[in-house]
């Protein structure tokens, strides 16, 4: 009895060792269907558009200006030259806490990037493409399982048939001789791989968002100041006109003149406390958490005065396909589109399944686990595509148009971060041109107010001259902070087009694996 069980239990040992092997030595021989991967040329110049490098000339005037925000504005340094910027760190190698210099923008950015809901997304997404692709390798290998059945059935001359069953089984496990599983595991791969890249550009927006708006809230800070220094100016204005409109001395129209820029004033100053709200609450949402003892106390000059960024080399075209992750992420979706043209000629290919199963069966409960009841069953199957209505064909032309899409798609990636990066220089270069000669004509007009309102009080010039001059100085004042203000979100442009922002201190650059 001893030796029978011995003898059982030993040929089904051999039966599973040779099945393995034969597996193993299928799988081993399977071809892959996948086309060789070429990566498409960059369609773009291999050098971005040069642009004149302008350095901030010293600007000079012959008198101080008229109110502290000017003041500050023309004592700080207006930029950095751009001929240093040869020097400094690629923009990718850079992590942000090293480009951004300001503290409290740091940690707008840390509770940005835990809080942010879309961000957040886009690491659930890698979660998620993660787990497919973990079921589509597991795809790879038998699934075992536990089975018990049972039935009962009549028998023709009286009584009833009992059959009861328990054991392991395999069932309907692929062999993969022709790659069609291993082409669909590295669509999956590649899918995920594409979400991970997809996160990282998620960040780099997020955090160049986050800087774009506090840097917009310093700006709604200074115009504030200056808008509330130009109404009381505006308002000691409307006194000396009543008061000369009282005695005779000034007519009515130079009183109503007077008031009218005082009234425009009034509604710069609404317009710019509602403008500071709004951009109070977009940083709110960007950050994902109400903002109390977040934001910078008001400062008039925090904005001029502040050194705010690292400075980063363009580089060349060719850095772009590793340093921003928008390509990389686009280039994986093309491997994934060349995967599955794998999977879909494998399809023209016999399929072979194995059903395996090893266990008891007996008529009665009672007699599963005893001798001579072990058995085993091998169940193959072959399946051979011949009439299928045109489907198989069908799916591999619809496979290729996938990958063609998915290369014009890559192509339009590399086409677009070569265009922004390309503004972005642009931006940079001509804004420290702008920003020179609107500091220039503030100065000039702070200086033509001071003369102005020297010859209006000595009766030399006339109070529409007074005013007019209030008014040109105000605007040059706005429109200073605006082009200060536009000069580092162009900063901040340069930083993210390159693909600066998704590493941090000391990580290397590389793809996810999972």
């Amino acid at each position: 009895m001893t030796k029978r069980i011995e003898s059982t239990t030993m040929t089904t040992t051999r039966l599973f060792s040779l099945l393995a092997v034969s597996a193993a030595v299928l799988l081993a021989s399977g071809c892959s269907m996948i086309p060789a991967y070429q990566r498409p040329a960059a369609p773009v110049s291999s050098s971005f558009p040069s642009y004149a490098s302008v350095a901030p000339a010293p600007v000079s005037a012959t008198a101080a200006p008229a109110t502290p925000a000017a003041a500050s504005a023309r004592t700080a340094p207006l930029a950095t030259p751009l001929a240093a910027v040869a020097n400094a760190a690629p923009a990718a190698s850079v992590a942000w806490q090293d480009f951004f210099a300001d503290a409290k923008l740091k940690r707008l950015i840390e509770l940005a990037l835990v809080n942010n809901r879309d961000l957040r997304v886009a690491v659930l997404n890698i979660e998620q493409a993660r787990a497919q692709f973990q079921v589509k390798r597991a795809d790879q290998l038998p699934t075992i399982s536990g089975a018990f059945t049972g039935s009962r059935t009549p028998k023709s001359e009286g009584g009833i048939s009992s059959l009861y069953n328990v054991g392991l089984t395999a069932t309907a496990y692929e062999l993969d001789l022709f790659g069609r599983v291993s082409s669909l595991k590295e669509t999956a791969l590649n899918q995920y791989l594409a979400t991970e890249e997809a996160r990282k550009s998620a960040q780099i927006s997020l955090i160049a968002a986050v800087a774009n708006s506090y840097l917009s809230l310093l700006a709604d800070d200074e115009l504030l100041a200056i808008t509330r220094q130009t109404l009381a100016t505006r308002e000691e204005s409307v006194k000396l006109s009543k008061l000369r409109f009282d005695h005779g001395v000034a007519s009515e129209l130079d009183y109503r003149a007077a008031q009218s820029l005082l009234e425009a004033a009034r509604v710069a100053n609404a317009q710019q406390q509602r403008q500071r709200a709004l951009d109070e609450n977009a940083l709110t949402l960007l950050v994902g958490q109400p903002l109390a003892g977040e934001l910078p106390a008001a400062d008039a000059s925090a904005l001029t005065q502040t050194r705010w960024l690292a400075d980063v080399p363009a580089g060349l075209p060719s850095d772009l396909l590793t340093n921003r992750p928008d390509i990389r992420q686009a280039e994986q979706q093309l491997l994934a589109a060349n995967a599955n043209i794998g999977a879909a000629r494998a399809a023209f290919f016999p399929k072979i399944a194995l059903t395996v199963g090893a266990g008891s069966a007996s008529s009665h409960l009672s007699g599963l686990l005893k001798t001579g009841s072990w058995g085993w069953t091998l169940a193959p199957q072959l399946l051979l595509p011949i009439f299928d209505a045109g489907r198989n064909s069908a799916n591999l032309d619809s496979a290729k148009a996938g990958r063609d899409i998915a290369v014009a798609q890559y192509e339009k990636a590399i086409q677009t971060a070569f265009r922004e990066v390309a503004d972005a220089l642009a931006s940079r270069t001509t804004l420290v041109e702008q920003l020179n000669a609107q500091q220039a004509q503030a100065d000039a007009e702070a200086a033509r107010f001071k003369l102005s309102d020297l010859r209006y009080r000595n009766g030399v010039a006339s109070q529409l001259d007074l005013l007019d001059a209030q008014r040109s100085l105000f605007s040059a004042q706005q429109a200073v902070v605006q082009t200060r203000l536009a000069q580092l979100q162009s900063q901040v442009g340069v930083y993210r087009t390159l693909g600066g922002g998704w590493k941090e201190p000391g990580q290397v650059t590389g793809s996810a694996k999972p």
